[in-house]
C-alpha cells in the first residue's frame, strides 16, 4: 500500500502537535531512547509525557507555544507507512503551511470542539485545497471537554460542509476525538458510543490517496545516462520518475522542447528490463532514434499533449521576507527544467480569511495572488487542476537563489 503523506493543521492551541504525539505514542511508534528522554524531561517538570514535544523540538518554539517551522516524523504500522507534516497555526507561517501541503495526500484540520469553525479553520482548509489535496479529516478535537456532546460534534461538521462546497476536497471524514487523553485516536473510544465511525489511526490506514496513474503521461528527463567503457558504448538511457500515467514499450511519444516523435524501444526498472512503468516509479527510457537529449526536457505520449507558452497565469503564494517586483527576472524550476521569467501583472490578491479577492498593487510574505507572467522560453505544462505533478513550480531569486514563491499553472 502506497505510504500516506498528510498534513496537520489548526488554530495555534487546537492541539496539532499532541494529536501526532499521542498517534505515535499509542500506536508505539517512539524509540524507546526518545521515550525515555521524554518521560525523563517531563518527569522534571512534575507532570504526564508531554506528547507535544515528540514534535516540537526546539524549545523556544514551547516556550512561545508555537510551533514554527515544519516538523516531520515519520512512522508505521503493520499497514502503511505514513510521512507527517506538522505545520504552523499563526497566519504570518502560511509559507510554512503550504511548504507541508505541497507534497501531502491528505489533511487533518483540527477544530476545537468549544470553538467551532474560526477563520483559521478556512484558511487552513483553503490552502489546503488549493495545494491538490484531495482527502480531508476534520478532527473535532477536545471532545472531552465538552462532555462528548453529539450535539455539538454534529453542528460543527454541518458548518464545515457548508464551507467545503467551495472547495475541491473529494472525500470529507469527521472524527470526534481528544489527542490529550487519547479518544477515537489510535482505537475507538466508548464514551462516543454514537459515533458509527472509525478511529483516526484506522481512517489513515484505510484511506486511498488520489492515484496519478489515470492522468496524462508525463515524465522529465532528470539524467542522461551514456557509460564511457568500451563495453557499452552503445548504451544511451535517460533517467527519471514518471510524474503521471503510464509507459509501455512500443508508445509513440514526443520530446520537448524538440518536438521530435520517436518510440519507446526499451524501459529499464531497477536494473531490469519491464514492459511498462507507471507514475511514481524511477525508470530509465530508451528511444528508437537518436535525438539530442538534455536534462529538463520532457517525453510525452503523441494524444497527450501538454499546454506551450510563455505567457502563463499562475496562483503564486509569496514566500520571501522582500515583496515581489514586477518586471523583475526570477528563475522559473519546473521540476528539472530552469526558465527566466518576469511577474508582468497581479490579476488579483486573494484574502483567504475572508474568501475575497481584490485588485492589488504588491505581493508580500503569505500572501496569495493570481499574477500573469512571460518566460523567455516556451513552458510545456499542465493547469494544476488537471494534473499537480506538473502544475506547479517554483520561482528562484536570480540573485540570491532563494525560492521566493510557489506556483500553480492555471487554464490560462
Amino acid at each position: 500500500m502506497k505510504t500516506l503523506r498528510f498534513i496537520t493543521a489548526g488554530n495555534v492551541d487546537d492541539g496539532k502537535s499532541t494529536l501526532i504525539g499521542r498517534l505515535l505514542y499509542d500506536s508505539d511508534s517512539i524509540h524507546t531512547d526518545q521515550l525515555g528522554v521524554l518521560q525523563q524531561q517531563t518527569k522534571q517538570e512534575g507532570v504526564d509525557i508531554d506528547l507535544s514535544l515528540i514534535t516540537d523540538g526546539l524549545r523556544a518554539e514551547r516556550e512561545q507555544g508555537i510551533t514554527i517551522d515544519v516538523a516531520y516524523k515519520y512512522f508505521s504500522t503493520k499497514k502503511r507507512k505514513f510521512i507527517i507534516a506538522d505545520a504552523p497555526g499563526h497566519e504570518q507561517y502560511t509559507r510554512n503551511m503550504i511548504t507541508g501541503a505541497s507534497n501531502s495526500d491528505l489533511i487533518i484540520i483540527l477544530v476545537d470542539a468549544r470553538k467551532g469553525i474560526t477563520v483559521q479553520t478556512k484558511r487552513h482548509a483553503s490552502i489546503g485545497s488549493l495545494m491538490g489535496i484531495k482527502k480531508a479529516v476534520i478532527a473535532i478535537n477536545k471532545i472531552d471537554l465538552v462532555n462528548y456532546s453529539e450535539e455539538i460534534f454534529t453542528a460543527i461538521k454541518n458548518d464545515f460542509a457548508k464551507i467545503s462546497t467551495e472547495l475541491l476536497f473529494d472525500e470529507i471524514v469527521y472524527i470526534p476525538v481528544s489527542a490529550l487523553v487519547g479518544d477515537n485516536i489510535v482505537t475507538k473510544s466508548e464514551k462516543t458510543s454514537w459515533y458509527s465511525g472509525k478511529a483516526l489511526l484506522e481512517t489513515l490506514e484505510e484511506i486511498e490517496p488520489k492515484s496519478n496513474i489515470n492522468l496524462a503521461s508525463r515524465f522529465q528527463v532528470q539524467w542522461v545516462i551514456r557509460p564511457k567503457d568500451e563495453e557499452n558504448h552503445d548504451y544511451r538511457g535517460y533517467a527519471g520518475a514518471v510524474f503521471s500515467g503510464k509507459y509501455s514499450v512500443g508508445d509513440v511519444v514526443k520530446i520537448f522542447p524538440a518536438g521530435i516523435e520517436t518510440t519507446i524501444i526499451k524501459i529499464e526498472k531497477h536494473l531490469e528490463s519491464v514492459s511498462e512503468a507507471k507514475a511514481g516509479e524511477n525508470i530509465v527510457l530508451h528511444f528508437q532514434d537518436n535525438i539530442d537529449i538534455s536534462r529538463g526536457d520532457t517525453v510525452v505520449k503523441t494524444d497527450e499533449l501538454p499546454k506551450e507558452s510563455n505567457q502563463i497565469n499562475t496562483w503564486i503564494s509569496w514566500l520571501d521576507n522582500a515583496p515581489l517586483q514586477l518586471g523583475k527576472t526570477y528563475i522559473l524550476q519546473h521540476r528539472f527544467r530552469n526558465v527566466r521569467v518576469k511577474v508582468q501583472a497581479i490579476n488579483q490578491k486573494w484574502n483567504v480569511n475572508e474568501w475575497e479577492f481584490s485588485p492589488a498593487e504588491d505581493i508580500k510574505l503569505n500572501d496569495i495572488a493570481q499574477v500573469f507572467i512571460r518566460t523567455n522560453q516556451p513552458l510545456f505544462f499542465d493547469s494544476f487542476v488537471d494534473n499537480d505533478k506538473t502544475g506547479n513550480a517554483i520561482l528562484i531569486d536570480e540573485t540570491s537563489f532563494n525560492t521566493v514563491g510557489a506556483l500553480m499553472f492555471l487554464e490560462n
